[in-house]
């Protein structure tokens, strides 16, 4: 069984419905003990760094989330929830972070008017990725597939053995990592059609 966790920021019932659609079982939840009984945890997110932080602290949700990577279990980040795992962010402000992967989140570059680009921020719509380390949940997914992103900010890993996947806007970013029984996506599998349905179908299948 699949734990979505919910600390009220995310589109949590897409995130279910995906992986209903493939086949694995899962729930919305805050509850902890429900938490260390699943099998996988998923972590999404939609907001604001420092937001989404206070609410995992709120919710007393912040030990149960190590508690579950400390003991192995397949765990996912999706978006916000990615960028969570890491050290600090720098959206409005400095906040620290779950601290469980070593890094930092920093603003999408924004272009300048003589550079001929025509990106917006923040980053939204399909884009694609380039295959760095090929994680278990991305087994079948070709390089050069595309997926749907969100995001104003990115992430940068401390350590560039944990980037899995690449893209390409305003600058080259890391939009998934994977270390260990972790793996975070800053795109959003649960609307990236058949690749992304693939992504969560591998995830839960990861043992």
């Amino acid at each position: 069984m699949i734990a979505i966790i919910d600390y009220g920021m995310g589109n949590l019932r897409s995130v279910q419905k995906g992986f209903e659609f493939v086949g694995h079982e899962a729930v919305v939840t805050r509850d902890s003990r429900v938490i260390d009984q699943a099998s996988h945890v998923v972590l999404p997110g939609v907001g604001a760094f420092g937001d989404c932080m206070a609410n995992l602290t709120r919710y007393e949700l912040v030990e149960v989330i190590h508690r579950s990577v400390a003991k192995g279990k397949p765990f996912l980040g999706i978006c916000l929830g990615y960028q969570l795992l890491f050290s600090e962010s720098e959206e409005f402000g400095c906040h620290r972070g779950l601290d469980i992967l070593t890094g930092r989140v920093k603003a999408i570059p924004r272009p300048h008017v003589d550079a001929g680009t025509s990106f917006k921020i923040p980053h939204m719509g399909w884009n694609t990725i380039q295959v760095n380390t090929p994680a278990p949940p991305l087994r079948g997914i070709a390089p050069g597939s595309y997926v749907y992103f969100v995001h104003s900010y990115y992430v940068e890993p401390a350590d560039p053995s944990l980037v899995s996947t690449q893209t390409e806007y305003g600058t080259t970013f890391a939009s998934s990592v994977w270390k260990d029984n972790v793996f975070a996506t800053q795109f959003h599998p649960e609307k990236s059609q058949a690749v992304g349905l693939q992504i969560l179908k591998n995830f839960g299948g990861w043992q």
